[in-house]
């Protein structure tokens, strides 16, 4: 019996390493995406999975799973009434999946089992995480996989002090929980019903504090939280965490203020509020956009400039390696340096003694780029899709899927059967990046010009501006 098994054990091996051979990095991260989110819908579809106990329809399972997966939080369906216990508990294993990353789940698994992680699959780890480097790839992950587990037991524990006085101490726990788990991995859903979100508490200062670390501990990326915490050994911090750290401050603090003067008479959000819950909800608001998902306040109630300052925010996104979406709060920094150095009329794009590489600021160039061509496509076809709803709640919409954030207008569930396997693509565009999908279409190798010799085509001017 032991040698079946054995021999069974080394065929998948043999089988998942001729897997590995035959695609490139980025191909096996997207199929590996999307093979999870299949077998999420086929879970979801089970009878068992809905409250009802009837099976659910394939699109409506897809959307759950996609958003799950992608750690986006749009619905179609509330998530604390429609689905039984049995299918919470495969959305919030999705969350988690789609959060850490699957490689990286994949690699804890091999860990566990003895087999030894081969270099192929360190380089494709490497991808997953986005990390610069090969060398203590494995321990890295370790470290991911403790941090969050060490941070969402302690945001479990101080939700479920709000959770346990309104729900018992057993249904209190499992919110707790399982909240902590979807706010740390920036996906935004929840468990309270009738689509509120956390809209009831509002006022409450330690669920508001506690989701607020979660969000923003969730979004500044491994990297740069394990930079913090090895601070007094290092006795430095990189350039990236720099940037990280100055963004997420000035984004936070200058969003929460803006957000406070235009919402505070406001009678539908912050209006009726004392001035503390005033100052929670308009902090809560400069947070969750940028790819947390959860609310406070209903998001049609806000006016326009707020509901366009969200826009920017879910735009923006966190931070790399991190568990939010968006274009990443390097890219823009990196974007507004280049275009200083270009009015400034200097050559190299600097900060902290430090000068960019031309790659990054390249990959900053077409990661931007590529967001903005998405969201406006995309934008533009739910518009001619679905007119009889506002446009720029369709817009806030869009560029919610696309930075896998998760805030909406309540419009999700009033989408066409085609506009919401529009938002299902978009979702997963946004979530595996699109670098990454442009990487999987071309498989065309480019040319090797160090081996074939070098030569580069004749300069011409054109003309700008």
């Amino acid at each position: 019996m032991e040698r079946i098994y054995n021999i069974n054990k080394h065929r998948r091996q043999q089988q998942w390493s001729f897997f590995l051979k035959r695609r490139k990095p980025a191909e096996i991260l997207v199929s590996g995406f999307a093979l999870i989110i299949l077998t999420g819908t086929f879970l979801l579809m089970l009878p068992i999975s809905s409250a009802s106990g009837r099976g659910t329809s394939f699109l409506n399972a897809l959307f759950t799973a996609t958003s799950s997966v992608c750690v986006t939080g749009l619905i179609v369906v509330d998530t604390g009434t429609y689905w039984s216990y049995f299918g919470q508990m495969v959305i919030i294993l999705l969350i988690q999946i789609g959060g850490l990353g699957f490689m990286s789940m994949m690699t804890i698994f091999f860990i566990f089992s003895g087999r030894t992680i081969t270099i192929r699959e360190r380089l494709i780890l490497q991808s997953s995480v986005n990390k610069d480097k090969l060398q203590g790839i494995v321990k890295y992950v370790k470290y991911m996989v403790a941090s969050t587990t060490s941070i969402e037991i302690v945001g479990g524990l101080l939700f479920a002090m709000v959770f346990i006085p309104e729900f018992g101490f057993a249904k209190g726990i499992y919110f707790g929980f399982w909240h902590s788990i979807s706010t740390y991995c920036n996906a935004g859903f929840d468990l309270i019903g009738q689509f509120r979100s956390f809209t009831p508490y509002v006022e409450n200062g330690t669920l508001v504090f506690t989701a607020c670390a979660l969000i923003v501990l969730g979004g500044l990326g491994f990297a740069t939280t394990n930079e913090i915490i090895h601070y007094k050994k290092a006795k430095r911090l990189s350039v990236h965490t720099k940037i990280v750290l100055i963004m997420t401050f000035v984004l936070i603090t200058s969003a929460a203020i803006l957000i406070f003067l235009c919402e505070y008479h406001n009678p539908n959000t912050l209006g009726p509020l004392s001035l503390k819950g005033k100052i929670y909800a308009a902090l809560y608001q400069s947070i969750t956009p940028r790819t947390a998902g959860s609310n406070t306040i209903d998001q049609t109630l806000l006016t326009k400039p707020v509901l366009f300052i969200s826009m920017i925010l879910m735009f923006v996104g966190g931070s790399p390696g991190s568990t939010a979406g968006g274009v990443k709060t390097t890219t823009i920094a990196t974007m507004f340096l280049n275009l200083k150095a270009n009015l400034m009329g200097t050559r190299d794009v600097t900060l902290f003694k430090r000068r960019l590489p031309l790659s990054v600021l390249q990959i900053a160039s077409a990661l931007f780029f590529i967001a903005v061509l998405i969201n406006v496509t995309v934008s533009m076809v739910l518009i001619i899709m679905e007119p009889n709803i506002p446009m720029e709640y369709l817009v806030f919409e869009v560029i919610s899927a696309y930075s896998t954030v998760g805030l909406t207008c309540n419009v999700t569930p009033a989408l066409s059967d085609i506009s919401k396997w529009v938002l299902v693509f978009t979702m997963f565009a946004g979530r595996v990046g699109p670098l990454t999908i442009a990487y999987v279409l071309t498989r065309k190798e480019q040319m090797d010009v160090s081996a074939k010799g070098q030569y580069r085509l004749p300069e011409e001017n054109i003309l700008l501006g």
